[in-house]
């Protein structure tokens, strides 16, 4: 159900970030462009997702991406959408994604009028789509450090910095989740109108849910702490939910409660995902909803990236259930 202003009228995407705006009197306005930069190019990969099959756009291409993985015709179809979106917006000085090798520098100058960085993850989960199985759009907004030499280096921030993150989940609806740093909320696409509509206002995940998010088919080379975790879970009565894509298993991680896990493996000792497009985005939406986010024994937005691909793992949900993996790790 749509969620109306006091004046009984609807609350898109923009007026939401509009009304957001009026509590900050020095706002300019340059955040929300950017943000609905996002929204316009969302819609038009939503699109493109529920025609793949129709317009021959499924199954991969003879290429791969800057971490060597084969890159699906939709990954180069969402993130061109997405660069061209961004890339002629007033107010960001660089765009980075996860598809790309280097961020691309908007603006060489340290313009003032330029104060934000957009990273984003275009189609998580993008081999989901061959099965018609959940995928999404992740993105990060990060303020811009003019001080960092190179210039390409202001991307290397903590996610604490984030000013604003979120995703959308191209499903049954399209539905975007979305934080600037005032609480977690939920809008669908009404594709009648072509508008992100408010169905959820400061969303809070449950404290805790006997759920957890994994692919258990690499438990072998877990550490240990995590098979001991996974081995008291299937003894308490804990049910197993893993969809493929982050952004699908930690969108029924807000919405129902639990906990979505990454752990190292053998061959990926520091995890998989990749900080800066995935783990900071998702962690900062998940401590606005009320949840926890580690990455080991730290909290994932206090991390100091290296480098813009850094890849770590991740645990993250419900507090009270964030806790019981961590004391097993421990």
């Amino acid at each position: 159900m749509y969620l109306e202003d006091p004046n009984g009228g609807l609350v898109s995407v923009q007026t939401y970030l509009l009304d957001e705006e009026k509590r900050f009197p020095g706002a300019t306005g340059r955040l929300t462009w950017i943000l609905s930069a996002i929204t316009l190019a969302t819609k038009y990969i939503s699109a493109r997702c529920r025609r793949a099959r129709l317009e021959d756009i499924l199954g991969s291409l003879d290429s791969e991406n800057v971490q060597g993985e084969v890159q699906q015709k939709l990954d180069v179809i969402a993130n061109e959408t997405l660069l061209r979106c961004l890339g002629s917006r007033a107010g960001l000085a660089i765009v980075a994604s996860e598809e790309n090798e280097e961020p691309i520098i908007l603006r060489t100058s340290n313009d003032p009028e330029r104060p934000y960085i957009a990273l984003f993850d275009p189609l998580d989960g993008s081999s989901n789509i061959d099965v018609c199985g959940g995928v999404g759009t992740i993105f990060s907004i990060l303020a811009h450090d003019r001080r960092a030499k190179p210039m390409e280096k202001a991307v290397l921030q903590p996610g604490i910095r984030q000013v604003a993150a979120g995703y959308v989940l191209y499903g049954p609806s399209t539905i975007l989740v979305m934080t600037t740093g005032n609480g977690v909320q939920m809008f669908v696409l009404d594709p009648s109108i072509g508008s992100f509509l408010m169905v959820e206002k400061d969303l809070k995940i449950p404290k805790a849910c006997k759920s957890y998010s994994i692919n258990e088919a690499y438990v072998d080379s877990f550490p240990e702490g995590y098979q001991n975790y996974l081995a008291w879970a299937h003894k308490n009565g804990y049910s197993s939910r893993y969809a493929g894509a982050m952004v699908a298993d930690v969108h029924r991680t807000l919405i129902r409660g639990g906990v979505f896990l990454y752990p190292p493996t053998q061959s990926a000792p520091k995890g998989k995902l990749r900080l800066m497009y995935e783990a900071n985005p998702m962690a900062m939406l998940v401590e606005q909803a009320g949840g926890k986010a580690y990455s080991g024994s730290e909290r994932t937005m206090e991390l100091q990236p290296g480098d813009v691909h850094d890849r770590v793992s991740v645990v993250m949900g419900s507090p009270d259930e964030v806790d019981l993996v961590l004391k097993h790790l421990s």
